[in-house]
Protein backbone atom coordinates (compact mmCIF):
# COMPACT_ATOMS: atom_id res chain seq x y z
CA UNK A 1 0.00 0.00 0.00
CA UNK A 2 1.52 3.17 -1.21
CA UNK A 3 1.69 6.31 1.08
CA UNK A 4 -1.67 7.98 -1.28
CA UNK A 5 -3.77 5.08 0.12
CA UNK A 6 -2.55 5.91 3.34
CA UNK A 7 -3.57 9.41 3.65
CA UNK A 8 -6.88 8.67 2.47
CA UNK A 9 -7.89 5.55 5.00
CA UNK A 10 -6.23 7.94 7.90
CA UNK A 11 -9.13 10.30 6.27
CA UNK A 12 -11.80 8.15 5.62
CA UNK A 13 -11.37 6.89 9.65
CA UNK A 14 -11.73 10.22 10.65
CA UNK A 15 -14.36 11.23 9.13
CA UNK A 16 -16.07 7.57 10.43
CA UNK A 17 -15.11 8.63 13.56
CA UNK A 18 -16.65 12.07 13.73
CA UNK A 19 -19.91 11.29 11.81
CA UNK A 20 -20.36 8.69 14.62
CA UNK A 21 -19.53 11.45 17.45
CA UNK A 22 -21.80 13.88 15.88
CA UNK A 23 -24.67 11.28 15.78
CA UNK A 24 -23.58 10.23 19.88
CA UNK A 25 -23.65 13.61 20.78
CA UNK A 26 -27.20 14.07 18.72
CA UNK A 27 -28.59 11.37 20.73
CA UNK A 28 -27.98 13.35 23.94
CA UNK A 29 -30.58 14.64 25.53
CA UNK A 30 -30.34 17.95 27.31
CA UNK A 31 -32.41 19.02 30.11
CA UNK A 32 -32.11 23.01 30.99
CA UNK A 33 -33.29 24.12 34.18
CA UNK A 34 -36.35 25.68 32.84
CA UNK A 35 -38.20 25.76 29.83
CA UNK A 36 -38.89 29.14 30.18
CA UNK A 37 -35.57 29.98 31.13
CA UNK A 38 -35.64 33.80 29.06
CA UNK A 39 -39.02 35.16 30.69
CA UNK A 40 -37.84 33.81 34.05
CA UNK A 41 -34.98 35.55 33.89
CA UNK A 42 -36.66 38.84 33.40
CA UNK A 43 -38.67 38.42 36.59
CA UNK A 44 -35.30 37.42 38.40
CA UNK A 45 -35.37 40.70 40.28
CA UNK A 46 -38.58 39.42 42.00
CA UNK A 47 -36.27 36.38 43.61
CA UNK A 48 -33.46 38.59 44.68
CA UNK A 49 -36.17 40.75 46.86
CA UNK A 50 -37.95 37.78 48.18
CA UNK A 51 -34.72 36.22 49.41
CA UNK A 52 -33.85 39.55 51.09
CA UNK A 53 -37.17 39.70 52.83
CA UNK A 54 -37.00 35.69 53.52
CA UNK A 55 -33.40 36.45 55.03
CA UNK A 56 -34.98 39.69 57.26
CA UNK A 57 -37.21 36.87 59.11
CA UNK A 58 -36.37 35.19 62.14
CA UNK A 59 -35.66 31.55 60.56
CA UNK A 60 -36.52 30.29 57.37
CA UNK A 61 -37.93 27.77 55.94
CA UNK A 62 -36.77 24.20 56.98
CA UNK A 63 -37.07 20.99 55.87
CA UNK A 64 -37.16 18.09 58.10
CA UNK A 65 -37.91 13.90 57.35
CA UNK A 66 -40.95 12.46 59.27
CA UNK A 67 -42.41 8.93 58.96
CA UNK A 68 -45.14 10.60 56.06
CA UNK A 69 -42.32 12.60 54.53
CA UNK A 70 -40.68 15.62 54.44
CA UNK A 71 -42.27 18.42 56.62
CA UNK A 72 -41.78 21.92 55.53
CA UNK A 73 -41.25 24.77 58.34
CA UNK A 74 -41.87 27.96 57.59
CA UNK A 75 -40.88 31.21 59.82
CA UNK A 76 -42.99 31.86 62.98
CA UNK A 77 -44.38 34.84 61.20
CA UNK A 78 -46.29 33.30 58.88
CA UNK A 79 -48.28 31.68 61.14
CA UNK A 80 -52.47 32.29 60.92
CA UNK A 81 -51.19 34.03 57.63
CA UNK A 82 -52.95 33.56 54.63
CA UNK A 83 -50.30 32.49 52.32
CA UNK A 84 -49.97 30.77 49.00
CA UNK A 85 -46.56 30.05 46.90
CA UNK A 86 -45.50 26.82 45.46
CA UNK A 87 -42.83 24.28 46.55
CA UNK A 88 -40.26 23.91 43.60
CA UNK A 89 -38.07 20.18 43.65
CA UNK A 90 -35.84 20.89 40.96
CA UNK A 91 -33.22 17.68 40.32
CA UNK A 92 -30.14 18.43 37.97
CA UNK A 93 -29.98 15.26 36.87
CA UNK A 94 -32.75 13.84 35.43
CA UNK A 95 -35.68 16.64 34.51
CA UNK A 96 -38.45 13.41 35.04
CA UNK A 97 -37.90 13.80 38.98
CA UNK A 98 -39.19 17.57 39.19
CA UNK A 99 -41.92 18.63 41.11
CA UNK A 100 -44.12 21.41 41.70
CA UNK A 101 -45.89 21.17 44.95
CA UNK A 102 -48.83 24.32 45.57
CA UNK A 103 -47.86 25.25 48.86
CA UNK A 104 -51.07 24.94 51.19
CA UNK A 105 -49.58 25.20 54.64
CA UNK A 106 -51.40 24.42 58.02
CA UNK A 107 -52.32 26.99 60.49
CA UNK A 108 -49.30 26.38 62.52
CA UNK A 109 -47.55 27.19 59.14
CA UNK A 110 -46.30 23.94 57.98
CA UNK A 111 -47.03 21.47 55.36
CA UNK A 112 -46.05 17.74 55.06
CA UNK A 113 -45.16 16.95 51.53
CA UNK A 114 -45.86 12.80 51.30
CA UNK A 115 -43.72 9.85 50.63
CA UNK A 116 -44.81 9.47 47.18
CA UNK A 117 -43.42 12.49 45.20
CA UNK A 118 -39.86 12.19 46.86
CA UNK A 119 -37.81 9.75 44.79
CA UNK A 120 -34.04 9.34 45.99
CA UNK A 121 -31.10 11.79 44.36
CA UNK A 122 -30.28 15.48 45.35
CA UNK A 123 -32.59 18.16 44.70
CA UNK A 124 -32.65 22.00 45.29
CA UNK A 125 -35.95 22.79 46.85
CA UNK A 126 -37.40 26.40 46.42
CA UNK A 127 -40.25 27.69 48.24
CA UNK A 128 -41.61 30.84 47.18
CA UNK A 129 -44.67 32.28 48.89
CA UNK A 130 -46.98 35.53 49.03
CA UNK A 131 -48.74 36.85 51.68
CA UNK A 132 -50.66 40.17 51.94
CA UNK A 133 -48.88 41.01 48.69
CA UNK A 134 -45.27 40.43 50.33
CA UNK A 135 -43.45 37.96 48.01
CA UNK A 136 -40.86 35.54 49.89
CA UNK A 137 -38.51 32.92 48.45
CA UNK A 138 -35.96 30.76 49.63
CA UNK A 139 -34.19 28.09 48.39
CA UNK A 140 -31.82 25.07 49.67
CA UNK A 141 -30.20 21.77 48.85
CA UNK A 142 -31.87 18.43 49.64
CA UNK A 143 -30.75 14.78 49.66
CA UNK A 144 -33.02 12.20 50.07
CA UNK A 145 -31.99 8.76 50.57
Amino acid sequence: MNWGNKLLLVFAIFGSGMSYMVYRCMQTPVDLVSKDYYKEELAYQQVIDGTRRANALSTQPRLTATPEGLRLQLPAEMKQKTLTGLIRFYCPADATRDHDIPLIPDAGAGQTIPKEFLTPGQYTVSVSWNTAGTNYFSQQPLTIH
